[in-house]
């Protein structure tokens, strides 16, 4: 997977934005970050998870997914090895980070068809 298309996924979730942030490029919804794209270097990208999503992708994918070290990675922020990823699991940890990100309105209108039949499955699509 290539900085390209982390910046493909991530803009394309409904309102994301990419703006700069501390030298680095960032995708926000309604002006909140969601994901960080060449940090902490180039070919790593950050997402923000909630801390059980990030278990879940690290145990998944170990060698895409890792805590960010310090405060902010017990917090849930997440980094991506773009180049061990693969699209299906960056489209994965980008979407969650955009639902923990986005108001909730809108996340619930985004994925009204999928929230509708994960009810009826198992767990909802941010979790």
């Amino acid at each position: 997977m290539t900085a390209r298309d982390f910046r493909t996924i991530a803009l394309s979730l409904p309102e994301a934005v990419e703006v700069g942030h501390m030298g680095h490029p960032d995708f926000r919804v309604r002006n909140k970050i969601f994901a960080t794209l060449d940090y902490p270097s180039r070919g790593w990208g950050v997402v923000k998870l909630t801390l059980r999503q990030q278990e879940g992708m690290v145990k998944t994918h170990p060698a895409m997914f890792a805590a960010v070290k310090g405060f902010w990675g017990r917090r849930g922020a997440t980094t991506v090895n773009l180049r061990a990823a693969t699209k299906d699991a960056v489209r994965e940890a980008l979407t969650k980070a955009w639902c923990n990100t986005a108001p909730k309105r809108l996340a619930r209108e985004f994925f009204a068809p999928q929230l509708a039949n994960n009810a009826r499955r198992g767990p909802r699509i941010g979790d």
